[in-house]
């Protein structure tokens, strides 16, 4: 009788937890969709939330995610001033997806000739030929941080 319960104790648990919103797969699946938030470290008037399906009892999720991403708050120039700037921008959430190698990673990237910041989900592990990717952007039009770039005069 006791096996039962310890058969029945990870399907208790998977309910536990920090996400914003979860939705069974189906009767015959142990996949989840689970959706979690997170406030940018740096730019704390942004929030991602990020959507992808988790597997009970299973090594390794699945790679596809999605990300969007919302003004939620102000933001300041001072934000902007204390973020990488380069193109490759810099790693703002990490989750593991397996126990070997595989992770869903953001990063922010800004464009700054457009004034908007870029969030690019994506999977460290190539599958079914692919790198599984979203991309979530929010412009800083409207916000104090917003500065107009130069116009030509040709």
């Amino acid at each position: 009788m006791r096996l039962h319960y310890l058969l029945l104790l990870p399907l208790l648990l998977s309910g536990c937890g920090d996400n914003t919103g979860q939705v069974g797969l189906g009767w015959f699946t142990l996949k989840d969709v689970v959706i979690r938030d997170f406030p940018d470290p740096l730019v704390p008037g942004v929030t991602c939330h990020i959507a992808s399906v988790e597997a009970n009892l299973s090594l390794a999720d699945p790679s596809n995610s999605s990300i969007a991403c919302r003004q939620t708050g102000q933001i300041y120039a001072e934000d902007i001033a204390k973020i990488d700037k380069s193109k490759s921008g810099e790693l703002v959430f990490r989750q593991s997806k397996s126990i070997l190698f595989k992770s869903l990673k953001v990063r922010r990237i800004f464009d700054e000739s457009n004034q908007t910041l870029l969030y690019l989900s994506y999977s460290t592990k190539e599958t079914e030929g692919s790198h599984k990717h979203s991309l979530s952007t929010v412009a800083l039009w409207g916000t104090e941080a917003y500065q107009a770039q130069p116009t030509s005069t040709d």
